[in-house]
């Protein structure tokens, strides 16, 4: 499963509340092939269901236990083989856990036997187990289509099953649905006739699963159009897309169908199905569900329209599309044993998507763009003391929405990449398909994937991923050096670093970190590698001059910072403005060095320096990253009373290279210009950029009155530009643009930068509209994100929307990662001290389980926030100050 681009986070060493007792299902009668033929209404939003389980009996008993939520059972009884059918007497529901227990008269004796429960269910609105997804038909008219998502514990609200990861079994699936729609399931129909009791259903089965768990299985009920396409090695691919719309599928098809064949070699393991189908859904939480055979999406992660899709959403489906279908085999192939081992299905995902785009589509240099979208996310959130182990062990269900988190899929495909570049990919390779041989259709848990690949390379997997897996945070890395006549000796010594500084104390955790070294002399080559075991250690690089500098960690591989000391330092940094040093490298420079300001350990005025020699940085991932810390910096800097000044900081940085890139593209440029050419943009309109500002109101008005429409990757940064500095008139206009718009992506697009209108009465506006009929559900968290994250008024604002309307908003989210993506957005960029207990007590008495370590976070960043506030605001004051100083 994908979160939608910005993932949600928690959770916390010492203060977690009681752990809720939870007992996995009991071993004595589990399923081997489970029968099920479900019949919705798509009308009263309720469903019917047969259920013909053949069970295993392995020890006698009276009694089953299942998984059963929000389903009444009619009638249930159990046939053993060769024998006579016994009724059930009674159905005890323990709704706390999700349970029921079938009593018998007479005990079930050991042996094989059928089990059948007749049922019904609701289709629920709350986007998870069987549910309803609203849509409008071309024609205007609202329907519902049938829609299912399971991940993690919701297969139970669809029909009563053992629903455990482990609990592996096949499934004959037979739909009933009106005839006019289409009805998609993990396997291709084999069947389908009409129903006998009413002439405009029909009865559609389908093929045998392999064996699988419950909550890989999903079905689809709806009004779609199809594109369809073969892979090189004879794989049917569809891609499902609204009714009208199957042009936008075209995109994903062809992703999809040169990225089965990648991963087939790569795995050297052949896709297990006949098909698989890519659908969009109108009404879907996360970005996307690997669902075997049946990928299920939101719409703006699969679909794409040449004329209104921007380069960054076209590279987020390439991206979407190859996590799913590398889970086909890591994930739903090979399953998980237990949730604790999650991140591992997660973050290999997570990982290999990367691989898979960068093979599909080399120009989009996407391993750099790696660095600043997951890397060194997952480092911020890990420094947090309320941070949590990668492996976290999960018992009652309810914890496993909170693990959904940037933790789980960040870092864990970032020490993934850490391990592939220690281990090399051919022995990565090697000890990858040794694992899915050996677990295929099988359970399997982390460490036997490390048996797999120690295997393979012959080097101590086990206990170096156990350091980077068992514990929280990750260490920083001092260097120090000295010239010994032609040789450098480097002192490495590691400690755990933390957002608020290091790690003081005697317990210090250390890793074992593998270490590679590089020189000016050949940036892109690695010069020297050790694995860091202890507390520090001496090694010495032969034939490096006075004159060279030397690079810790080159192409920003190893999950660490590093601490150089002042000279290295001094020598290092001509390497980002002559450009000596490869992009990623100048990236993950800068961003140490900012997160170090952060921490205490550096001034803010060092880094403000620093990012003034990124005056002629051509790469659009480095610029991104440099961006979204001004952006960390600007909001800091919004509860002071200079917040114009970092405006003009950034309006100064920005403008040479918004010169140099103009408006308008140019022949032979390519995705990365047009990423750029959004960002730059972007930030100097949101900055007050006069010429900026002028010309993108006037692109905006020829856009608005159909003369000259905008293309797709300059609409973000003009309708940001123009609303942050706009008045009533302009909100209306974007809300008009809103309600024409055809397209998700569209909508979404101005859903996020409403926020940014200054007014006060403007971003009530806005906000009353989040939770308006014209936004749909899973989109509301981004529009009150957006207010709150563009202004101080906007951030108060915000906050109280959300405590106001709190009991609506929560029981739209509840139990899943929504809810705590909601509360991130809306607090994360507070800084004072006092809103931080505020914040607490909040949610002290308005409860979110799901959302607990998330609210530590938050409180934990706003703490943080105020201190490097008090630290640093007037030093950061006075510089600006000394910028604007005639020279004396």
């Amino acid at each position: 499963m994908l979160g939608h681009s910005i993932s949600a986070s928690g959770q916390n060493t010492g203060t977690m509340p009681e752990r809720r007792p939870f007992v996995r299902l009991p071993t004595d009668v589990y399923p081997v092939n489970y029968g099920l033929c479900l019949k919705p209404d798509l009308i009263d939003f309720t469903f019917e269901g047969k259920l013909e389980a053949l069970v295993e009996v392995t020890q006698s008993t009276n009694q089953i236990v299942m998984n059963c939520a929000d389903i009444d059972i009619i009638t249930a009884s159990f046939a053993p083989e060769g024998g006579d059918e016994i009724n059930a007497t009674g159905f005890n529901y323990q709704n706390e856990d999700e349970k029921v227990t079938l009593s018998f008269p007479t005990a079930l004796q050991k042996g094989s036997g059928m089990l059948k429960i007749d049922f019904v269910g609701e289709l629920n609105d709350k986007m998870k187990g069987f549910y309803r997804s609203k849509y409008t038909t071309p024609a205007g008219e609202v329907r519902y289509a049938a829609v299912t998502q399971f991940e993690a514990t919701d297969a139970r609200r669809a029909f009563p099953c053992w629903d455990e990861p482990a609990i592996k079994a096949t499934f004959d699936i037979t739909l009933i649905v009106p005839k006019d729609r289409v009805a998609l399931s993990n396997m291709n129909v084999i069947d389908k006739k009409p129903y006998p009791e009413d002439e405009n259903l029909v009865e559609v089965k389908f093929a045998p699963t392999p064996i699988m768990s419950t909550y890989l299985v999903a079905f689809v009920i709806g009004e779609y159009h199809h594109v369809e396409s073969q892979s090189s090695d004879g794989v049917t691919v569809r891609v499902y897309t609204p009714v009208g719309k199957a042009e936008q599928g075209k995109f994903a098809l062809e992703v999809a169908t040169k990225t089965l064949p990648f991963y087939k070699d790569y795995f050297s393991v052949p896709y297990p199905l006949p098909k698989i189908d890519l659908i969009a859904i109108a009404d879907f939480a996360a970005g996307a569900m690997e669902n075997w055979g049946l990928v299920t999406y939101r719409e703006t992660a699969l679909l794409i329209d040449p004329k209104n899709s921007c380069s960054s959403s076209k590279q987020w489906v390439a991206l979407v599309v190859g996590h799913e279908l590398a889970h086909q085999w890591f994930g739903n192939l090979v399953t998980m044993e237990w949730w604790t081992h999650l991140w591992l299905n997660e973050g290999f995902a997570s990982w290999i998507e990367y691989l898979c785009v960068d093979h599909c589509f080399p120009e989009y240099d996407i391993w750099t763009q790696f660095v600043s979208a997951d890397y060194t996310r997952a480092l911020d959130l890990d420094a947090l003391d309320s941070s949590h182990p990668i492996e976290v062990d999960v018992g009652h269900p309810s914890e496993v929405d909170e693990i959904f988190d940037a933790i789980s899929y960040s870092k864990g495909a970032s020490v993934i990449r850490m391990l592939h570049n220690y281990i090399g990919d051919e022995d990565f390779r090697k000890g990858m398909n040794a694992y899915l041989l050996k677990f295929q259709h099988k359970n399997a848990s982390t460490e036997d994937l490390w048996s797999c690949l120690e295997q393979a390379s012959g080097k101590p997997i086990a206990a170096v991923m156990g350091s980077w897996t068992k514990q929280m945070g990750f260490p920083i890395i001092a260097v120090d050096e000295e010239q010994v006549s032609d040789d450098r000796v480097l002192k490495i010594s590691q400690k755990k670093f933390c957002a608020s500084g290091l790690h003081d104390g005697e317990d210090c955790p250390s890793w074992m970190v593998p270490i590679s070294i590089c020189t000016s002399n050949d940036p892109t080559c690695t010069k020297l590698k050790l694995l860091l075991e202890k507390p520090e250690t001496s090694v010495t690089v032969r034939g490096v001059g006075p004159d060279q500098w030397i690079k810790v960690n080159p192409g920003t591989v190893g999950f660490y910072r590093i601490q150089y000391s002042s000279s290295m330092l001094k020598n290092v940094l001509p390497g980002i403005r002559d450009l000596s040093l490869q992009p990623v490298d100048r990236l993950g420079l800068q961003n140490d060095l900012f997160s170090l300001s952060r921490a205490g350990m550096m001034s803010t005025v060092e880094v403000l320096k620093l990012m003034e020699a990124f005056v002629n940085e051509p790469n659009y991932t480095v610029w991104s990253d440099l961006s979204c810390n001004l952006g960390v910096l600007s909001s800091l800097l919004s509860h002071t009373d200079f917040h114009e000044e970092i405006q003009e900081f950034i309006r100064d940085l920005f403008t040479p290279v918004g010169q140099k890139l103009g408006w308008d593209s140019k022949p032979g440029e390519g995705h990365l210009d047009a990423l750029l050419r959004g960002l730059v943009l972007g930030k100097l309109g949101k900055a007050g950029h006069k010429p900026t500002l002028e010309e993108a109101r006037r692109r905006f008005k020829e856009h608005v009155e159909g003369r000259q429409i905008l293309p797709a990757d300059l609409r973000s940064p003009v309708y940001l530009t123009v609303l942050k500095h706009g008045d009533g008139a302009m909100l209306d206009a974007m809300l008009k643009l809103h309600k024409q718009a055809d397209m998700q992506e569209e909508k979404n697009r101005i859903e996020r930068v409403l926020g940014a209108i200054p007014a006060p009465e403007l971003i009530q506006k806005v906000l009353c509209f989040a939770l308006s009929e014209d936004v749909r559900p899973q989109d509301t968290v981004s529009v009150i994100g957006g207010v709150a994250g563009s202004s101080k008024q906007g951030r108060k604002a915000a906050w109280k929307f959300v405590k106001d309307n709190w009991e609506e908003l929560y029981n739209r989210y509840q139990g899943g990662f929504l809810i705590s993506r909601l509360i991130k957005l809306t607090v994360d960029g507070f800084a004072v001290d006092k809103m931080a207990a505020e914040v607490k007590s909040f949610f002290e008495s308005h409860p979110a389980p799901a959302a607990e370590r998330t609210v530590q976070q938050c409180c934990e960043n706003i703490l943080l926030n105020a201190a490097w506030l008090k630290r640093d605001a007037d030093d950061i004051h006075q510089y600006f100050l000394l910028r604007k100083a005639p020279p004396v």
